[in-house]
């Protein structure tokens, strides 16, 4: 088929089989043998689970996942699984969490267990009243909500607390109601977003208002992970060092565009965590950004100081709804060998790992950044990727890439240049 004429629109394409998916798209975007078996490879993920975890399957695409090594948290020493494409993430989990080893690793505490639902309600000409009329029926609130899932309630979690909030909007005012409900070791989406839209018609009832978005916060607030450490100063180059990092951290705390990526490594480390346990990573990843901008600008998700005895230290505070149980949780046969790897007992304590990893991640970052520059590294590391990109194979990638950091050009093509004087040697 000629690919540069065909139509999206595809009758009755989610009910075909997976095989004939393929074919199809295959034909359609004139693919050839190498990569229509590509499509057909799903890896580690059984084709009958992917076809019944999203829409429309066709294969997957197999993401490394290695391990950072040296984490001890809370006195335990952990194995943690981390899924990442990206050169040097691991090394400097493991690079950082060897510098505190010795220090005592990471300490760990957890907000709680707790998720928000928003339900909006609109066209209410006193919207103040409105407010008084729900927050008074709390208790037949959590009756509600907490009909909606008994063995939640039987496990010990259910409807917790209620909030309302009246919002100026372009539309004019909006009552907000949140409910909060302890969602234990699942991350809780389903859970909240049921008892939202069982809930919205009695608000809608009790104010004469019209009820409308009927969904979970990713703002997590109420389920923050922390994370704290102490670097000694002789541990990681002396006073210069820790001086510097301290300096790259206020140029994070002060300027967006720092602070950016300076969370964006943090990120690097919480993400690959998530996805690694068959969590999800946008919901992780949104909560973390807006909490950065709780205060009305966007700042540092950490924080680094001087102890008295002059060594640095660290702390995270980052919203992590992040669960044990449901979605790709169990599912997902990799996911599940990563728990396992991980050695957790409930959602806390994953999200408690998770934060770690995070505060290890940007202290590699910065550390790096205020003494030989991020670049020296990643490009290390990254060589080996260019290597292969160039053509290289066994043997040939070390030692490609070895050429490529000593002339401090990791190009693709000087690789492919070196690449054909080394096979023609």
């Amino acid at each position: 088929m000629n690919n540069a004429h065909y139509s999206s629109r595809i009758s009755g394409f989610h009910k075909k089989s997976v095989d004939e998916r393929i074919a199809l798209i295959a034909d359609m975007a004139g693919l050839n043998d190498t990569e229509r078996a590509l499509m057909g490879n799903s890896g580690n993920l059984d084709q009958e689970i992917g076809n019944h975890m999203i829409e429309n399957f066709l294969g997957t695409m197999t993401i490394p996942v290695g391990i950072a090594t040296n984490m001890k948290v809370d006195g335990r020493d952990v194995l943690v699984p981390m899924a990442t494409e990206e050169s040097s993430v691991v090394a400097a989990v493991c690079n950082a969490a060897r510098q505190s080893y010795d220090n005592g690793g990471f300490i760990t505490s957890m907000s709680g267990t707790r998720m928000i639902a928003q339900i909006q309600l609109v066209q209410v000409s006193d919207p103040y009243h409105a407010r008084m009329a729900i927050l008074e029926r709390k208790e037949d609130i959590r009756l509600i909500c907490d009909a909606c899932d008994p063995m939640l309630i039987k496990l010990g979690g259910g409807f917790r607390e209620l909030e309302v909030r009246v919002i100026d909007t372009l539309s004019g005012p909006m009552v907000i109601t949140h409910i909060i409900v302890d969602t234990l070791d699942a991350m809780g989406a389903n859970a909240v977003n049921t008892m939202a839209e069982k809930l919205a018609p009695s608000i809608a009832q009790w104010t004469g208002g019209r009820t409308y978005l009927r969904i979970l916060s990713n703002l997590a607030d109420h389920r923050l992970a922390r994370a704290r450490c102490v670097w000694r100063s002789e541990d990681i180059g002396g006073a210069d060092v820790r001086d510097g990092m301290l300096l790259a951290y206020h140029f994070a705390e002060a300027d967006p565009y720092r602070a950016a990526t300076h969370n964006k490594g943090i990120m690097n480390g919480i993400s690959a965590v998530v996805l690694a346990t068959g969590n999800d990573t946008r919901a992780v990843e949104s909560g973390a950004h807006a909490y950065a901008s709780r205060h009305g600008r966007y700042t540092s998700l950490t924080r680094w100081e001087v102890t008295n005895e002059g060594h640095l230290a660290g702390s995270i505070e980052v919203p992590m709804a992040v669960g044990l149980i449901g979605g790709a949780t169990k599912l997902h046969p990799m996911a599940k060998t990563a728990l396992k790897i991980l050695n957790v007992q409930s959602a806390s304590e994953l999200a408690r790992i998770i934060a770690a990893v995070g505060l290890a991640q940007n202290f590699a970052a910065i550390k790096a950044l205020a003494t030989t520059g991020i670049q020296k590294g990643h490009m290390s590391l990254h060589s080996h990727n260019i290597a292969m990109m160039a053509g290289a194979v066994g043997h040939e990638v070390d030692q490609l890439a070895q050429i490529l950091v000593a002339k401090g050009m990791v190009r693709l093509d000087i690789a492919e240049k070196e690449l054909a004087l080394i096979r023609g040697s």
